[in-house]
């Protein structure tokens, strides 16, 4: 008989809102606070007996408005309807401090010539574009990647998830735009936390497009892609 112990153990967990599967790195595991309240636990640290949904904004909000938590947790649970945004601020915010520990290894360059001369110099694995930036700009800078780089182009992300604003604060500067990502620990980390965040956001229907690359879709996949990102060597 399946214990609740084994809800936290082996290779994969059980969605309480689809029935589904996955590892770990591919769903959201969520806590029950002393008074009662669901909180989500990104990092998987919080003490105490974890529940599970999958890596998608649909998926928490309707474990949330089925009581799907309080089956769970075999207990009346809290789940407030603002549930999937309080988990979407979590995932952004770990995303854009990971960004801040990049610039702060050095594996971070912005403004657009200082991006154009590291496409050039063949010397970054991610761009990163503001969200709220001219599209001609982001336009050009990929194209200038698929010349550089040719075929080798979908291994660099691209990364549209961030506002100039939320960058600026990220990264201590003004009015960044365009950045470029080098190759590092650091970097990698970031590529991974914002590809949580992307994965999160995406309808169903929608595998595509706020980080493009050669970054593959399922989670252990995308650790491997990650691994081997780290382990090239930055200047």
């Amino acid at each position: 008989m399946r214990t609740e112990a084994d809800a936290e153990s082996g290779p994969e967990r059980t969605c309480i809102a689809t029935g589904g599967k996955a590892p770990p790195n591919a769903m959201l595991r969520f806590a029950l606070s002393a008074e009662g309240v669901v909180t989500p636990d990104i990092r998987r640290k919080l003490p105490g007996r974890g529940v599970w949904t999958r890596l998608s904004r649909e998926a928490v909000r309707k474990a949330a408005s089925k009581g799907a938590f309080s089956r769970a947790f075999r207990t009346k649970a809290d789940a407030p309807a603002s549930l999937p945004d309080q988990v979407d601020q979590l995932l952004e915010r770990d995303a854009l401090q990971s960004f801040s520990m990049a610039m702060k290894a050095g594996l971070v360059v912005t403004g657009a010539f200082k991006v154009d001369a590291a496409i050039a110099n063949n010397d970054l694995v991610a761009l990163i574009e503001a969200s709220d930036g001219a599209p001609d700009g982001a336009a050009k800078r990929a194209r200038a990647v698929r010349m550089r780089y040719g075929a080798a182009a979908d291994a660099i992300a691209r990364v549209n998830l961030f506002s100039s604003g939320q960058l600026d604060l990220a990264l201590g500067k003004a009015n960044v735009i365009h950045a470029a990502l080098k190759s590092g620990a650091a970097s990698a980390a970031f590529l991974s936390r914002a590809e949580r965040l992307r994965r999160y956001r995406a309808s169903e229907a929608d595998g595509a497009a706020v980080i493009d690359g050669d970054v593959p879709a399922n989670d252990a996949a995308t650790e491997r892609h990650m691994d081997r990102l780290a382990e090239r060597p930055s200047d």
